[in-house]
């Protein structure tokens, strides 16, 4: 029997609540996706998620706006055409039918929603062939760095992941979700930014590409930041939706997304950028403490939904020196389980950098062997040195 990977959009808290049910009955099913919002960016969040599930299908519910979820739900099958979708709707006639397959649902069931009915939609769907969905829009990308533990270096990281996309020419976006620590706004030099992520909250529901650019920071590099107010404030429940609502407008406009998650893996602001990152980079170093919190933080991952792709473990301030007190690589991939993405040697160029208020790739001769190094990172992080195989060939 082959699996069924489902995800949900639904304003009915009741629907969704029914379906999760439902698949808790289903040993071969699972629920990775809940949209409780249907909007025109609906295809956004969808096309985040078929990067993670490409085999997932689509359960949209068009009772609460009809209008406005067909429409959500035609961009959805534009960008994603081999996309399986199920539609729901009070109306059950032949013309709301043919206009939901019209509008690129694959089948159709009407409410209220009964459970003899759900299971059959299910069944029909395992019956079907499908290819895997893949997304014909190009959407930014999401890479955010999260620290095993405080001093791993997980700023640095960030900041000279966006330095080297500015130097690039790529249009990205530099983002500090550290609530406590505001770090990266003193490593780029920043002093106290007149906006903040504290703004967003306000301008989301008008919010355009120069909305943004007024809000935000350009770094001399070309990259842009926002981040957390200077002032020590609460989050405020609220700064979670208004971050995804954010990262949804980003990745239409901008290639890279870069975003500095600090150590905090409870706050929901910093759950909420991991669930909509393209790749977490699980930031470690060779110290026995740092590699035991990454194998708990690894396992909270796996449990948000993260696949062991989607995480990739890098090893900061690595070296090759054995030592009775740091572990070895083999060590480190034995104890996580997982190997090694990369590993960024020590220098003594960071703290440079860092006193110096600027991005060590920002002088790249300053920086040597560890400005190499953190380019070929770069490098296969973003997949470059592929891409341009592939198109030399």
């Amino acid at each position: 029997m082959s699996s069924i990977t489902l995800l949900i959009a639904s304003t009915d808290e009741h629907f969704r609540e029914m379906v999760r049910e439902s698949l808790l009955n289903m040993p071969n099913a699972k629920l990775v996706g809940e949209y409780p919002e249907i909007t025109m960016n609906l295809y956004v969040r969808v096309l985040q998620d078929l990067e993670r599930y490409p085999e997932a299908a689509l359960f949209v519910d068009l009772a609460g706006d009809p209008e406005v979820s067909l429409k959500a739900l035609e961009k959805v099958k534009q960008a994603a055409p081999d996309l399986y979708v199920v539609a729901a709707n009070y109306a059950g006639d032949a013309e709301s039918v043919i206009n939901a397959v019209r509008h690129g649902a694959n089948d159709f069931l009407q409410l209220p929603l009964r459970r003899s009915d759900f299971r059959d939609a299910m069944a029909r769907l395992e019956r079907t062939p499908r290819r895997a969905a893949t997304g014909a829009s190009r959407l930014g990308r999401v890479y955010t760095f999260l620290g095993a533990k405080g001093g791993v270096g997980t700023t640095t990281m960030a900041v000279n992941f966006a330095s080297v996309l500015g130097q690039r020419k790529q249009n990205a976006v530099l983002l500090d979700v550290d609530w406590s620590n505001n770090d990266v706004a003193m490593q780029i030099g920043a002093g106290s930014p007149q906006h903040s992520l504290f703004d967003l909250s306000d301008s989301m529901g008008r919010m355009d590409q120069a909305l943004f650019e007024g809000l935000a920071l350009r770094d001399s590099l070309g990259f842009l930041y926002m981040g957390p107010p200077d002032a020590l404030l609460p989050q405020g429940f609220y700064l979670g939706p208004v971050f995804r609502e954010l990262s949804t407008f980003l990745v239409e406009k901008y290639e890279s997304i870069v975003v500095d998650a600090g150590r905090d893996i409870n706050s929901e602001l910093v759950q909420t950028a991991l669930q909509v990152s393209t790749t977490v980079f699980l930031v470690t170093t060779q110290d026995y403490p740092s590699i035991r919190n990454a194998q708990r933080y690894l396992s909270f991952l796996v449990q948000l939904g993260f696949t062991i792709d989607q995480v990739k473990i890098l090893v900061n301030f690595y070296t090759k020196k054995p030592s009775p007190n740091l572990a070895s690589l083999d060590q480190i991939q034995q104890t996580l389980n997982q190997p090694v993405f990369y590993g960024i040697p020590q220098s003594n160029a960071v703290l440079t950098a860092i006193n110096k208020g600027r991005p060590f790739v920002s002088d790249r001769e300053a920086a040597g062997d560890l400005d190499r190094a953190f380019r070929l990172f770069v490098d296969k992080a973003t997949g470059r040195k592929k891409e341009e195989m592939a198109k030399s060939a």
